[in-house]
């Protein structure tokens, strides 16, 4: 992609100048000329990340609405309102522009290099299939967000009026791209070199496994929409190999020093604002089952001479920094370099336990998968096998005996795993409805959010297609139901 700043120049009495002097003028020596496609790449995985792991509240409030954090002083985004800061409208421009557009342009000048020898070839095709393969994660992730969405006629330049698609058939379309993608990757060839790939350093048979993972979080997601098509999709991904072990997660490692440290960093510790606490939605639930993450997820800010006291702020409530257990130091606020996470074992482990509890052929049992997952969430915090053990022989945590159905007992645990991962913790809960939610003063269950509202810009300028799209998804309404979330 060509970056070139033309500058106007009076050049009155200069015509000797040749061409070459003339050219002089017109280059910007602050920027590069070429942004080369692996540069591209980086930079839309980089904001992917970014994005997923923030907690600034003009872009990411999904540990709030996931119920694992709320407010102290400003309480709006907790309470649901996610327009006065227009939320919605920075989501969609750093998905599509930052995230999606970036991709797109690391696949043009990609896909327009020149190779000189079969194995540059090679290469060059699994970077472009790598690509493919996190622009389904992006659009999954969009979809999960707002339902319809521009998909079919997004990021043309020459449409700055697209339809928005439906979002159910954008999800069937997505599983037949990640298919042709995986099955471009070649394990035999390189890829991304030279840090670039921030995620598994050029590893094609990496992210092969990624693409199969992904593709079971596709199919578990449509188990209540489409039967048929989950069990075909998460059978076909677990039989050509998902992530098996912590070795395969898909994290980005980020770095000690600005501007590469994780967000979190900047948000929590730089900022010297006190603006989060644990919600008592997760605090309750973890002291109630004598959770042994807890001082993994939390500060013993309040412990006395009996131990520990974990109290988490009301959520939705103006809360006193000073009166209720603080996130934890050393793991999340104070850690510059704490890896983000696309998707990982746990993540994995708990789709199983579902999908066998729905009856698909997945090679284990339910209960072999959400001890799994409880296990492997306990151990990546930091925890001991005899602390797992401990806890997952308790009554109301053991599958045999825990409380609910058993796609209650998988929900909850997964929620808890998932601390730290808003939008998927959210997720979890709108597609299974476990653990119980606490709403905010003066509301209901039925008004905690299940998608954001379509961006205010959207609807002032691209008002047929957004019109369209809110009627045929039931409204624009924070508490309207996604194609996928039938109970």
């Amino acid at each position: 992609m060509k970056i070139t700043k033309y500058i106007a120049v009076g050049l009155i009495g200069m015509t000797a100048l040749s061409c070459t002097k003339l050219e002089e003028f017109n280059k910007d020596t602050k920027h590069p000329e070429e942004v080369t496609g692996n540069t591209l790449f980086s930079n839309a995985l980089r904001n992917m990340c970014d994005q997923e792991t923030s907690t600034n509240v003009n872009r990411n409030v999904f540990r709030l609405f996931a119920q694992y954090w709320t407010e102290t002083t400003y309480t709006d985004e907790s309470n649901y309102n996610i327009t006065t800061r227009s939320i919605p409208d920075y989501a969609w421009r750093t998905w599509y522009r930052d995230v999606l557009g970036n991709f797109q342009q690391a696949a043009k000048v990609i896909g327009e290099e020149t190779t000189l020898t079969t194995s540059e070839e090679v290469a060059k095709s699994n970077r472009l299939a790598i690509i493919e393969i996190l622009n389904v994660y992006a659009y999954q992730h969009l979809v999960d967000l707002f339902g319809n969405i521009p998909y079919s006629q997004a990021l043309n330049i020459g449409n700055v009026l697209p339809k928005y698609d439906d979002a159910a058939a954008i999800y069937v379309d997505l599983i037949s791209r990640l298919d042709a993608a995986n099955s471009a990757l070649n394990t035999g060839g390189s890829s991304f070199a030279n840090g670039s790939d921030m995620i598994y350093n050029g590893d094609v048979a990496k992210w092969k496994t990624f693409a199969n993972s992904l593709k079971l979080k596709l199919g578990i997601a449509l188990a209540d929409a489409d039967a048929t098509l989950a069990k075909n999709t998460v059978e076909s991904a677990y039989g050509a190999g998902v992530i098996s072990g912590a070795g395969d997660n898909a994290a980005l490692q980020y770095f000690a020093s600005s501007p590469n440290t994780n967000p979190l960093y900047v948000d929590l510790e730089l900022s010297g604002r006190k603006d989060f606490i644990p919600a008592n939605t997760l605090v309750d639930l973890m002291n109630n089952l004598n959770d042994p993450r807890r001082n993994d997820y939390f500060m013993d800010n309040l412990s006395d001479s009996l131990g520990p006291i974990y109290k988490g702020g009301i959520y939705g409530a103006s809360n006193s920094y000073g009166s209720y257990t603080h996130i934890d130091d050393t793991t999340i606020v104070k850690n510059p370099t704490l890896e983000m996470l696309l998707l990982d074992y746990t993540e994995v482990q708990f789709y199983l336990a579902e999908a066998a509890e729905r009856g698909y052929s997945v090679g284990g049992t339910v209960e072999d998968y959400y001890k799994s997952g409880i296990t492997s969430s306990i151990l990546y915090w930091g925890g001991t096998i005899k602390e797992d053990s401990t806890y997952q022989a308790q009554t109301d945590v053991a599958f045999s005996s825990a409380p609910g159905t058993n796609l209650e007992k998988i929900g909850t645990q997964a929620w808890l795993a998932f601390y730290n991962r808003g939008f998927l913790g959210w997720t979890t809960w709108r597609r299974l409805d476990a653990p119980a939610f606490n709403p905010p003063t003066g509301l209901t269950t039925a008004d905690i959010p299940k998608r954001y509202t379509y961006p205010a810009n959207e609807q002032t300028l691209n008002t047929a297609s957004y019109t369209s799209a809110a009627s045929a998804i039931g409204g624009d309404e924070l508490t309207t139901k996604l194609f996928w979330d039938k109970n």
